[in-house]
């Protein structure tokens, strides 16, 4: 509702502004020209950030400074400090890294950004670019009616490059009939108080084109025509800093606690940049005189004094926030508190975020998996046959769990299965379907997500299963016939063996010898299946059990060994994978 009003006002006030004063429509489109070229720019690059941009971008975590470092060059050379945001809060969504390696990406972003403004104050404004521009549309467009996807890549990076420099041209092309009408310098304001108004006045401007790049270039352009004074476009540029932050606030509304925590990491970081940038403006003015004397540059060149001054203020800000780290994650984690008390039904992994992000999605979907097979199904398996998990994951031995497990628990199986399974099952086959349909995924990526839908099924063919098993053993658990008891106890001992080995496949270093294990039962199962159970045919023969009792038997033993095989495949499908699924085909 905030972003619909919001958005309504703005609407409203672009359209009164362009009735009123016709000469602005000429700025307003190269605005709105750059904007779209920006847009392209990360469309385009996101051809590429399925593989190589993700990998640098997750192994860059690992230490600070390379998380700050690899922020600031991959922002600077894909011009979207929106693109880095969106993959971090899928990676710290997904548990791919930490939230205190993703709030250095999103320092590292903002020093990134500033490249924005030294390619159009040292480019853009420089040289005639909409000679540039049009060859770059050209080829761009041509590109991206191509089939494949990497072609498609290059031509909306060509295409978006043409109409940020097309954008710049009419900027440029605006103000200079602009200043024929009005002259916007004024309305300059001296002093602090200018300072202030101008900073207040870039967070707005920052705020409706929710873009702080495309307000430097709105800056520079106007500073370039002599529409504003040099002091005034300082303030702005601080301004457009802060109000880059409400974008970040905006969008985090709707996300989930992983974004709102970048988004309050984003908020601080920035405020405290410009609070700082603020206070310290004249030495720092002072300061840039000082090196663009040293740098060369011409004493009235303050489109490229700017671009400096505002690296400066940026790099500024990382390094007084990199003390306080630690305890703006504390900060941030204490404040937006994820959900502890969520039902085991309701996803653990899974949110919007993680679709953003091929790799991403893959991961959560693997542990949301993980989290059902070992919480939900490895209960209801164990209980359906009345045993105990935690014997299950003991070291006794299996016939003596199975021998003292003699009380029936009186598991509703059908109605665990609605309240454990159902919801979350519909969510997982959900989220991978929508993965499959809508994102960019590498050959492994789009098999890992078929094993995962296989192995959801499996699961709940299991439940299937052991309903039906599960009825028979509480039957004959404490039965007469002795008989009957046994043989049931029999299917129990074989079922809790592959649960055993299992949870130490799963949870031990030693995955090889375990796995081995699997495999033989695995082809045990599938023998058994095949041919008759010598000891039900005795049975039968010898009249020691009944019609009803042998039927039974003969259905549940084929059912067991189904369930075993299906057991198995499920831990080999989630388990046996060396990293859960970054895989690249690139």
């Amino acid at each position: 509702m905030v972003k619909k009003s919001f958005f309504l006002s703005i609407l409203i006030v672009l359209a009164v502004a362009l009735f009123l004063n016709p000469n602005f429509k000429t700025i307003a489109a190269g605005v709105s020209i750059l904007l779209f070229g920006m847009i392209m720019l990360e469309e385009g690059f996101r051809f590429f950030t399925k593989g190589p941009l993700q990998n640098i971008l997750k192994k860059a975590t690992d230490k600070l400074y390379k998380s700050i470092g690899i922020g600031a060059i991959v922002t600077a050379l894909i011009q979207s400090s929106s693109l880095v945001s969106v993959i971090t809060i899928s990676f710290i969504s997904a548990g791919l890294i930490s939230l205190a390696g993703g709030i250095g990406l999103i320092f590292g972003a903002n020093i990134g950004t500033t490249a924005t403004a030294w390619l159009v104050a040292g480019f853009g404004l420089k040289i005639k670019i909409s000679i540039l521009a049009m060859p770059m549309l050209i080829f761009g467009i041509i590109f991206s009616f191509q089939k494949k996807l990497t072609l498609k890549g290059i031509g909306n990076v060509l295409a978006g490059l043409g109409f940020f420099f097309l954008g710049i041209h009419y900027m440029k092309e605006g103000f200079d009939v602009f200043k024929e009408y009005i002259d916007l310098t004024q309305y300059a304001i001296p002093g602090f108080l200018g300072v202030l108004v101008y900073t207040v006045l870039g967070i707005v401007i920052t705020t409706i084109l929710q873009s702080s790049s495309a307000t430097l270039a709105l800056i520079l352009t106007a500073l370039a025509a002599g529409q504003i004074e040099y002091e005034n476009a300082l303030a702005l540029a601080i301004g457009a800093n802060v109000g880059t932050t409400i974008t970040a606030i905006l969008g985090s509304i709707s996300s989930n606690v992983s974004g709102k925590r970048l988004a309050g990491a984003h908020l601080i970081f920035n405020v405290v940049t410009g609070i700082v940038a603020l206070v310290l403006i004249y030495p720092l003015a002072n300061f840039v005189n000082y090196l663009s004397s040293l740098f060369g540059f011409l004493t009235t060149d303050y489109t490229l004094k700017l671009a400096l001054f505002h690296t400066i203020f940026n790099i500024l800000g990382v390094m007084i926030m990199i003390p306080f780290i630690g305890k703006l994650e504390a900060f941030l984690l204490r404040y937006f508190k994820e959900r502890v008390d969520k039902d085991i039904d309701e996803p653990k992994y899974l949110n919007e975020a993680v679709l953003e992000v091929p790799s991403s999605v893959v991961f959560s979907l693997v542990n949301e998996t993980k989290y059902l097979f070992k919480n939900a199904i490895f209960e209801i398996v164990a209980h359906a046959l009345n045993i105990h998990r935690e014997d299950i994951k003991s070291d006794k031995k299996i016939k003596k769990v199975v021998k003292k497990s003699t009380e029936d628990m009186h598991v509703d199986v059908k109605s665990l299965y609605y309240k454990k399974v159902k919801t979350i099952y519909g969510e997982i086959i959900n989220y991978a379907i929508r993965a499959q349909s809508t994102l960019q995924l590498t050959e492994n990526q789009n098999y890992k997500i078929t094993d995962i839908k296989i192995a959801n099924r499996k699961m709940v063919e299991i439940i299937r299963d052991v309903k039906e098993l599960g009825k028979n053993v509480s039957f004959y658990l404490n039965s007469e016939n002795e008989y009957i008891s046994k043989e049931y106890d029999k299917f129990r001992k074989k079922v809790v063996k592959v649960l055993r080995v299992i949870y130490l496949f799963r949870t031990q270093e030693d995955k090889e010898k375990y796995y081995v294990n699997l495999i033989e039962l695995k082809n045990e199962a599938k023998k058994e299946i095949h041919r008759s159970n010598k000891s039900i045919n005795k049975l039968i023969r010898d009249n020691l059990i009944t019609v009803n009792m042998a039927s039974s038997l003969v259905n549940d033993n084929d059912n067991v060994n189904d369930m075993i095989k299906k057991l198995i495949s499920v831990a080999e499908l989630l388990y046996l994978e060396k990293d859960p699924l970054l895989d690249n085909d690139d």
